[in-house]
């Protein structure tokens, strides 16, 4: 049998959330940034992200990561976060599941009891701090590119849904951000069919009504993620949060296409965005611990570092505490004959 483009990856999840983490096979790509590796792949070499996010290798919940080599002389290692319907410049719980991996797998050098490095992401240089123990990632904190603010308390018109008031904020990516109790939702697994489907009309609706571009990098544009937001259910948590991933293209007059996944985690880039809206509104200070806990119970401890000028907004710098497992490793390979080459999607979980 001749098979070909083998890629070998190590599979974990960061609290909940499936990582991918592609550790060879892929051995570099153009460009003379981070981001322009990121649209490398977009838009030549998109076939990657399709084959290992798609059937039969692949499922809605799991994102993707390739490990490149840097770009900036002050990273260790590069990488670019894949998603089902975009390429990411940033995500909090990938960036510490490739931490985890490049230390656990030996790529990067462990040193106990404390390892630091620096990732390349593209939307920027993340420094790492990783807390080891008997050659394990015990903890992973990560200083996050700034978040900031860009709406709070306003009112878009969501079909179905009336009046919804948001805020829209940027944590490495653009959030838009409701409460969830405004839809009688109490963030519970059971309740993911409605979290998802009402996540994503209002993420349509905000996409809209409401564009954002990053004042420093129009590349990062759009709201494409959404968050709905509540108390929390344990004690020692202060939100809890579920953070929409979609997982196709949303149209208002196709109802089937209105899909997507919980995200598995408390969302370290939602967590981001969070804190710089509760900051805005001066709800919380610098130098204080966030803990903000997923669907599931598990946790991200956050803390804002200082307030930094992002164009127009005052963005603030936070860190984001969190933990990843393995959970496997293999090779994943394309024989010639495969009629399935990019993978699929099927209706029914998709």
């Amino acid at each position: 049998m001749k098979l070909s483009n083998m890629i070998q990856a190590v599979d974990l999840h960061a609290c909940g959330e499936p990582g991918r983490v592609i550790v060879g096979g892929v051995l570099d790509v153009p460009g003379a940034t981070m981001l322009q590796k990121m649209q490398h792949f977009a838009t030549q070499a998109d076939h990657i992200r399709k084959r290992m996010l798609n059937e039969p290798r692949g499922y809605p919940a799991l994102c993707c990561n390739v490990v490149l080599p840097p770009t900036h002389p002050e990273a260790d290692a590069g990488f670019v976060v894949m998603e089902h319907v975009e390429y990411l410049g940033m995500s909090g719980t990938n960036t510490i599941c490739v931490a985890t991996a490049l230390l656990e797998t030996g790529m990067v050098p462990m040193t106990e009891p404390v390892t630091d490095l620096t990732l390349e992401a593209p939307a920027g240089l993340i420094r790492i701090r990783a807390e080891c123990e008997g050659g394990k990632v015990r903890h992973v904190t990560f200083r996050n590119v700034p978040a900031f603010a860009t709406h709070l308390d306003a009112s878009i018109e969501v079909p179905q849904l009336g009046t919804v008031e948001v805020d829209v904020a940027y944590g490495g990516m653009f959030y838009v951000i409701a409460q969830a109790a405004r839809f009688g939702l109490s963030l519970t697994p059971d309740e993911g069919r409605d979290i998802v489907r009402i996540g994503e009309m209002v993420k349509a609706a905000a996409r809209e009504q409401l564009p954002v571009v990053h004042p420093l990098e129009p590349a990062f544009e759009g709201v494409t993620i959404a968050q709905l937001s509540g108390p929390p259910h344990n004690e020692g948590a202060h939100m809890r949060n579920g953070v929409i991933v979609s997982t196709g293209e949303f149209d208002w007059d196709r109802p089937s296409t209105w899909t997507g996944v919980l995200d598995r985690s408390p969302c370290g880039t939602g967590t981001s965005a969070r804190m710089a809206t509760l900051h805005a509104r001066g709800l919380l200070g610098l130098n204080e611990d966030f803990v903000h806990e997923s669907v599931l119970g598990t946790r991200f401890v956050g803390r804002l570092l200082e307030e930094v000028p992002i164009g127009p907004y005052r963005g603030v710098v936070p860190t984001i505490t969190g933990s990843a497992w393995i959970t496997g490793f293999a090779s994943y390979v394309l024989d010639p004959t495969d009629p399935f080459p990019e993978g699929f999607t099927v209706g029914d979980i998709w």
